[in-house]
């Protein structure tokens, strides 16, 4: 006496293993719901019965199923897909336990539908993922919603399965409304209606452009996580091997910055904020590992992407730092590659004594003299994590109209006119910013807003760290 109880696949004949289709011309009955024995026909032998329960009629489908066993005959219990993944094989195995059966049992793995649609979309689940029925019918609905938050929160890539039905309209918003707390609006999204079979849709969209509309009971949804990506017409997730093997083979402190941004990222209290802050705020934390960095950060609209534009076009082409710790910092290979050049007058001899004269700081002198080599500022990016005293000089030569730079990066540090001096460049509307507000700063921090600024081209793929 014996039950095999077989995984059929998502439709398409391709898809049946050999052992399910040699369990099935072995068997004299097939049970199962009639929709799936359309799959299987073409392989039964003649003369094999086929025994509909209903839809929705699982435990008589099992008791069926022993009962004709007990008779003495073969039977095969077949699920769409794997019998294992929201199939029979877990009720058959029950029933046996409970009623003590003396039948042996015969499960056999078939190609589920997500991995159907996975195929279909790409590669969208290279690395950990979890697989959500939205279906309440067994799971009372607060259980299917904290699993869901966990898979959000945990950056599961996520396939959805009885994602809507007639009288389940509402959950999939419920799911897209959560995920949408935790993810990117740009992560991939990839669904598939009829996966397999004739009728086979396969879209792929993001998070936020989803529509659950366009969805219906016989689609797989899978969610992507934050390292997914679309290339070709494809959704994929890179399992790890080709960027490791990359990045430690060409550079590890490199891979080692990688790996970094990707766990601020992840602790980030809010990681759905656009590119051009995305990207000096994880230099800034990367630099001081001060989470507060993601509320001090302050930038004009588009700062990054306007300053960098003018990088690339060649319109800043020097870098006038206050000290020479904050010129020390700034990436050399970046500024060889990008052909820019770097200086601070703080150590100018000519300085020392225009300071001592005019009764001014050495860092104030130092704006002086940069203004008179490089007139009105032109082509010039200033940056100061020092000294307030040099960026206040800097705003009053700019409010007095004899100087108009190309932008400002300013983290100056202290408890003296470090505030005021924040608040007196954020007057500037035309001129782009990017500042550490209140009184946190230091030339590191300087010095990594710059370099993420020389490396914008770089954010789009979270790869810090080529010039290092």
């Amino acid at each position: 006496m014996k039950i095999y109880v077989a995984g059929i696949g998502p439709g398409s004949p391709e898809d049946i293993t050999p052992a399910v289709l040699a369990a099935v011309k072995e068997s004299d009955v097939i049970v199962g719901y009639k929709y799936y024995f359309q799959f299987i026909t073409p392989y039964l032998n003649p003369g094999t019965e086929c025994v509909d329960t209903g839809m929705k009629k699982e435990r008589d489908r099992a008791e069926q199923a022993f009962r004709l066993a007990e008779e003495g005959k073969t039977v095969c219990v077949i699920s769409s897909g794997d019998a294992g993944i929201y199939g029979m094989a877990p009720l058959i195995y029950e029933m046996k336990m409970q009623r003590h059966f003396d039948i042996e049992i015969i499960s056999l793995p078939g190609i589920s539908a997500f991995q159907k649609a996975a195929a279909l979309l790409g590669a969208p689940m290279g690395h950990d993922f979890c697989v959500i029925s939205l279906s309440d019918l067994m799971t009372p609905w607060s259980l299917i919603e904290k699993r869901i938050k966990a898979a959000a929160m945990g950056d599961f890539i996520t396939a959805v399965y009885n994602p809507k039905s007639n009288g389940r309209y509402w959950q999939l918003h419920r799911l897209k409304e959560i995920f949408i707390q935790e993810r990117k609006p740009d992560t991939v999204v990839g669904y598939v209606r009829q996966a397999g079979r004739m009728d086979e849709e396969v879209k792929i969209t993001t998070l936020e452009e989803f529509d659950p509309e366009d969805v219906d009971m016989f689609t797989v949804v899978i969610i992507g996580n934050s390292q997914s990506y679309r290339w070709n017409g494809k959704f994929i997730t890179p399992r790890g091997y080709y960027n490791e093997q990359v990045d430690e083979g060409k550079n590890i402190g490199q891979s080692i910055m990688i790996k970094s941004f990707q766990t601020i990222r992840a602790e980030l209290k809010n990681p759905n904020v656009e590119l051009w802050r995305l990207w000096p705020m994880l230099h800034a934390i990367h630099t001081t590992a001060d989470f507060e960095m993601e509320k001090l950060l302050w930038l004009d609209d588009m700062a990054t992407e306007k300053l960098f534009d003018k990088v690339k076009n060649g319109r800043i082409k020097v870098i006038i730092t206050d000290v020479s710790m904050v010129a020390a910092g700034i990436r050399k290979g970046a500024l060889e590659r990008l052909g820019i050049e770097v200086y601070s007058y703080i150590n100018d001899s000519r300085g020392a004594e225009m300071a001592k004269t005019l009764n001014i700081t050495r860092a104030q002198a130092g704006i002086r003299l940069a203004l008179e080599d490089y007139p009105e500022g032109k082509g010039v990016l200033f940056a100061f994590g020092n000294a307030p005293t040099a960026m206040l000089e800097l705003c009053d030569l700019i409010r007095k109209g004899k100087c108009m730079p190309e932008g400002i990066v300013g983290a100056p540090v202290g408890f003296v006119h470090v505030e005021e001096s924040k608040h007196a460049v954020k007057s500037f509307r035309n001129i782009p910013k990017i500042l550490i507000d209140g009184r946190k700063g230091g030339s590191n921090l300087a010095a990594t807003l710059v370099n993420s600024i020389l490396t914008y081209d770089d954010a789009e793929q979270l790869k810090p760290g080529r010039d290092l």
